[in-house]
């Protein structure tokens, strides 16, 4: 028999710490590049984050308050999204911090660039993989009852995308190749995806 703990969680969930995100895990990272109407460069992670449609291809990240990197892609309706990486994951984590809206998170973070192509923001240049995106949604999320949420969902359209060459074998991306990391619960749990965690299966039919 399973001793099941249940929680509504209107109430609650009565566990030293709150299991939602380390239950939805690990996350891909989100590490979003903008600029600001004024030209301030941002780059920040989230989350919760994915590619939610293959054509085109769109991808989302959910920002818990309306801060510098949504209120940049509002004003410009640009960003990019980099891959972020074992090796990157130190200069990832620095940008993760609270710091006023004029700071260049690139520099904080000692973080070289690359320009883009197709949108302003620029990308991070030891990252592999480079999505360059234009605002398709910005949806203000709401609870069961209609109510307004301080929580933010960008949608953009992937316009430009970039790939390390190295990441290819005969032209097939590599998945675990750049050690792309991921996040799980807590307040400090990463995950490393490497190729000793692969396996296959097919679909059926």
């Amino acid at each position: 028999m399973i001793d099941w703990h249940f929680y509504e969680p209107r109430d609650g969930h009565r566990l030293p710490h709150d299991p939602l995100n380390a239950m939805v895990a690990p996350r891909p990272i989100g590490w979003i590049s903008s600029v600001s109407a004024d030209g301030v460069r941002n780059v920040a992670p989230y989350s919760f984050f994915n590619l939610i449609n293959y054509t085109p291809p769109l991808i989302a990240f959910s920002s818990m308050g309306w801060k510098d990197s949504v209120a940049n892609i509002a004003a410009t309706g640009e960003f990019v999204w980099n891959l972020a990486t074992r090796d990157l994951a130190e200069a990832m984590n620095a940008t993760a911090a609270a710091v006023a809206a004029e700071v260049d998170e690139f520099d904080l973070a000692g973080l070289e660039t690359l320009p883009s192509r197709l949108v302003a923001p620029a990308r991070v240049a030891a990252s592999p993989v480079a999505f360059e995106c234009r605002l398709t949604q910005l949806i203000r999320l709401k609870d069961r009852q209609g109510t307004d949420l301080d929580q933010y969902l960008v949608i953009g359209e992937a316009v430009g995308i970039h790939i390390d060459s190295a990441m290819l074998d005969d032209g097939v991306y590599q998945t675990a190749r750049p050690r792309p990391i991921l996040r799980g619960g807590g307040p400090a749990d990463y995950f490393e995806v490497t190729p000793e965690t692969r396996f296959t299966m097919r679909r059926p039919g």
